[in-house]
């Protein structure tokens, strides 16, 4: 039971982080949660708390979401998962996950500059963000920040931005959760009894979250978007250092 409280209370946290900026649940919960429960378990785990979440921002206001984003996003996502299995397998986990962690944590530091959060980029770098995601998201579990990075810099309104960030990680998490059920992580059911106690509070986050994201501006949207990528960046470093 006490296993199970922590872990709720982990998913909670990670809710909590997810409703407000639209990412970064994963790269909270995963390290806390290997405390308790070993790597691939948390991963499928929380795969489930992710999806339930994911789909909470998603379909709260879809019509939030920018539509041509996700078809830019949605079809590189489904490539870079399929490349990141074969990466899984051959690249060298710790070196590309401090490469990934420097590269997040650049960016996170980038944002914090006046100039930064004013520049539009080009919708071309959809293609590129959907494909580092997919990859980022087998290989490491961390889908969201390079997502994030490209539609934080696409002048959404903060309504648009959390919308079809959810849509992107629906995407990238349902591509996940068929991996983990192809490989056999969700067919163990004690995964699915940890579930009963963290996904009800992965969504009482979520719900606790969108009070708070009513009540704040675009302006301090971005700035704990790139507070979460400070997060996320150190948290995959400290990660590859394991």
């Amino acid at each position: 039971m006490s296993e199970s409280a922590a872990l709720a209370a982990i998913a909670f946290l990670g809710a909590l982080i997810f409703g407000v900026t639209g990412f970064g649940a994963a790269l909270v919960t995963i390290p806390l949660a290997t405390h308790f429960v070993p790597l691939k378990f948390a991963l499928a785990l929380f795969a489930l708390a992710d999806i339930g979440a994911a789909l909470m921002v998603g379909l709260e206001n879809p019509k939030n979401a920018v539509r041509s984003e996700w078809t830019r996003l949605a079809p590189m996502i489904l490539l870079g998962t399929a490349l990141g299995v074969t990466l899984l397998v051959n690249l060298p986990r710790a070196a590309g996950m401090l490469l990934l962690g420097l590269f997040v944590l650049a960016f996170a530091i980038f944002t914090f500059l006046p100039h930064a959060r004013a520049r539009i980029i080009s919708p071309a770098w959809g293609w590129v963000a959907g494909l580092a995601g997919g990859i980022t998201s087998t290989v490491f579990g961390a889908g969201g920040p390079p997502y994030a990075i490209y539609l934080s810099q696409r002048g959404l309104t903060k309504e648009q931005f959390r919308a079809t960030l959810a849509f992107a990680t629906i995407t990238s998490i349902s591509l996940r959760i068929c991996a983990f059920l192809v490989t056999g992580l969700l067919l163990d059911p004690e995964v699915w009894i940890k579930a009963i106690a963290v996904v009800p509070a992965c969504l009482l986050g979520i719900w606790v979250a969108r009070k708070f994201f009513l009540r704040i501006s675009r302006d301090a949207l971005m700035r704990l978007v790139a507070l979460a990528l400070l997060a996320s960046g150190t948290s995959l470093i400290f990660r590859a250092a394991l």
